[in-house]
């Protein structure tokens, strides 16, 4: 008697740069599982070439976000949802996904849309996986596994700090700003806007935006140098499910290369970052127009005004990070019209562009303070992961590798949990982390 095999079809939503190992892990899965997966992105063509040697297990299929009728029939005939949109647009896939009862993974941060479906979801049995990606995601798997280990042991964490950058691997870092894009460009423009939330020395500490890129801290790491970091989000949220009650310090944080926060910080005090507006006929202006827009009335140039403007903020290795970008060259403007924002992201989507054979590279650490045995131990954990080019990049992998074995082990039944869940649970984190590191994900942990 011939056995019939159920396909399990996996749609994922959205093709963009951070999804390669995504779609190459559950491709190369596919058969051995009984998989059919469908790709909905905008640009159908790109990801056919990306499943040309899949024909039997894949499909490309012509996506519009703004069809929501398309979006429910595709969602209909899935039975596991990926969502790799824009954060913004997981609401409604996870509506849908409710609605029609099937799982969704994500890579995002929990929305509070993720939180008003979590008890219909787990009524009906459904999955809404989020937080599976890099930062957030490995971040969380990796920083529990020490947790549990040391509170396994009868130790107690009284400090945690955590730090993740995706950054240019050293032998691609050939710009002053040692940045170049691996993952999308809008949130690099738009990161930190809000007031970053942490716990210092027991005391609850808030950065407003606009000096988030001036209160940073230095960190190491063995073999790559020192970090400028500052501070990510709201850290104070993750105290309570990482266990983490009796820690005096609770932190994340962002790593970029050094002198990075300060430069940055003049697109910051100047709007630049600002996307609350648009610049109507903005191609009209050069760039160097527009930073004069945003200066006070004088005779000086340019230059010399954004230097009386920064005052002390401003020395010599800012202005040839400036510079670099052609901020006072007169180099027009081709955008017809953007927010301060767009038009800086159009800008440097152009500069700090990943070259042909550039590497990108992804550096994490976790610092734990602990007592164990009445005496107290500091441990970092670090992970430096280099891509093998402009297309294979460290940021795909570390960003859609979790994200697919984790929805691997749902599909095969190694964990089955409902609801909106993060990696800090064992029967996710603990078989995540096992294959990640025969991947080269690797964390090296060090009693400092």
């Amino acid at each position: 008697m011939r056995t019939t095999y159920i396909m399990t079809r996996i749609l994922i939503i959205g093709a963009g740069r951070s999804s390669s190992s995504l779609i190459s892990y559950l491709l190369s899965n596919a058969e051995a599982n009984q998989w059919h997966v469908i790709i909905a992105d905008a640009n159908k063509a790109a990801v056919e070439s990306k499943i040309e040697n899949y024909k039997n297990s894949a499909k490309a299929v012509s996506f519009d976000v703004t069809n929501e009728a398309l979006r429910a029939s595709l969602i209909s005939e899935s039975d596991f949802v990926i969502s790799m949109l824009p954060a913004f647009m997981h609401g409604d896939v996870a509506r849908d996904c409710v609605r029609l009862g099937k799982h969704l993974a994500t890579a995002s941060y929990v929305s509070d849309v993720m939180k008003e479906l979590d008890a219909e979801a787990k009524q009906k049995q459904i999955l809404l996986l989020n937080e599976c990606g890099l930062d957030p995601g490995i971040d969380h798997a990796s920083a529990m596994k020490v947790i549990d280990e040391i509170k396994s042991k009868g130790g107690i964490i009284t400090s945690f700090k955590s730090f993740c950058g995706g950054l240019v691997a050293p032998e691609s870092n050939d710009n002053p700003w040692g940045y170049k894009f691996s993952w999308n460009p809008r949130n690099v423009i738009l990161a930190g806007q809000g007031t970053a939330q942490f716990i210092e020395d027991g005391h609850l500490k808030f950065i407003p935006y606009n000096r988030l890129y001036t209160q940073i801290c230095k960190i190491d790491v063995d073999g790559y140098g020192q970090f400028d970091a500052y501070a990510n989000r709201d850290s104070i949220g993750y105290k309570e499910p990482y266990g983490l009650n009796d820690a005096h310090d609770m932190l994340r944080g962002t790593l970029r290369m050094p002198g990075y926060c300060k430069a940055w910080n003049v697109f910051v005090k100047l709007g630049l970052t600002d996307d609350s507006y648009k610049i109507k006929q903005a191609n009209r202006l050069t760039y160097t127009d527009l930073i004069h827009s945003f200066l006070p009335a004088g005779k000086q140039t340019v230059k010399e005004k954004l230097t009386a403007f920064m005052g002390s903020e401003m020395d010599a290795e800012v202005m040839t990070k400036l510079d670099y970008l052609e901020l006072f060259s007169n180099k027009p403007i081709t955008l017809k019209e953007g927010s301060p924002a767009e038009l800086l992201q159009h800008l440097l989507e152009e500069k700090w562009l990943l070259k042909p054979g550039d590497k990108d590279m992804i550096v994490m650490q976790h610092q734990f303070e602990y007592e164990l045995n009445g005496k107290s131990h500091k441990l970092n954990s670090s992970l430096v992961v280099i891509g093998d080019d402009e297309l294979h990049t460290a940021m795909a992998k570390t960003v859609g590798l979790p994200l697919a074995i984790s929805v691997k082990n749902f599909l095969t039944g190694q964990f089955k949990l409902y609801g909106v869940q993060i990696p800090i649970v064992k029967e996710i984190y603990v078989p995540m982390l096992e294959e990640l590191e025969k991947v080269g994900v690797v964390f090296i942990e060090k009693e400092v």
